[in-house]
């Protein structure tokens, strides 16, 4: 038995690996309606919205069935948060406004089992259908499928991209856009030669310490390729309401311009 992570393979293989925000579905069948739709991972987002953990467990089994890759964004340093969302289905954490490699460090320390880190084994779960596994094993797969993923979302975290990079056991880093260009005094700027030349540091660390660049909170399909194109891969590339939204709007649009005035 193994366990899969279709977003880290995508990585691997220097693909694009794409994930899309769930804030207010509640529904376990977003994980295969995402699935088909054509992304890699889920955006489990229980740092801004009030997802439950029994909610991000609920979809999380049901991504892992539908071989989309559950990752769950915690609020900082929330731990206990995370690793029980790791325990019952989840491939990954995303803990943001990490500003140094000690806080990373941390990090790893809480979500990796060891050799890499010092997380709790509490038993398996989903990731292998309930079936007894040996710890060895289990540890092991665990450790090598979770990404762990971490926020860069200051001046500050900018700056010291090449030390968090370094540390053995994170996965990705991943600019939160909307609060970077904020810290910056730019805010929704995302255009701005500033915020590009932050998107350059962070992928010459990754690249450097062979981690994953990632990109989120830019949605304008004009701006989204410049940093595609300069090295970013793992891609947040919009969110679960928005989408509905514009499908909605653009159905009744259509309706409204078919009958002028229905």
């Amino acid at each position: 038995m193994s366990v899969r992570n279709i977003a880290r393979e995508k990585l691997e293989f220097g693909h694009l690996s794409l994930g899309v925000g769930v804030r207010t579905t509640r529904s376990v069948e977003i994980a295969k309606m995402m699935a088909i739709a054509g992304f890699d991972w889920l955006f489990l987002d229980m740092e801004h919205g009030t997802m439950s953990l029994d909610a991000c467990a609920q979809i999380s089994a049901a991504a892992l069935d539908a071989n989309i890759a559950p990752i769950a964004r915690v609020p900082n340093g929330q731990y206990s948060i995370a690793t029980r969302a790791l325990d019952n289905g989840a491939l990954g954490i995303v803990m943001p406004h990490v500003d140094t490699a000690a806080e990373a460090r941390e990090i790893v320390s809480k979500l990796k089992y060891p050799p890499i880190g010092h997380r709790s084994v509490g038993g398996w779960g989903p990731h292998f259908q309930l079936q007894k596994v040996s710890t060895g094993e289990a540890v092991m797969m665990l450790n090598h499928a979770n990404l762990t993923v971490v926020m860069l979302e200051t001046p500050t975290a900018i700056a010291n991209a090449d030390e968090i990079a370094a540390v053995p056991g994170v996965d990705v880093l991943l600019i939160g856009s909307n609060d970077l260009c904020a810290e910056m005094g730019i805010p929704g700027d995302f255009g701005n030669d500033r915020l590009a030349d932050a998107y350059a540091k962070m992928i010459a660390a990754c690249k450097k310490a062979g981690k994953f660049p990632g990109m989120a909170g830019i949605y304008n399909e004009a701006i989204m390729p410049r940093y595609i194109e300069m090295g970013a891969r793992f891609i947040l590339s919009g969110q679960d309401a928005s989408f509905m939204m514009a499908g909605a709007q653009s159905r009744t649009g259509f309706l409204r311009k078919t009958i002028p005035h229905g």
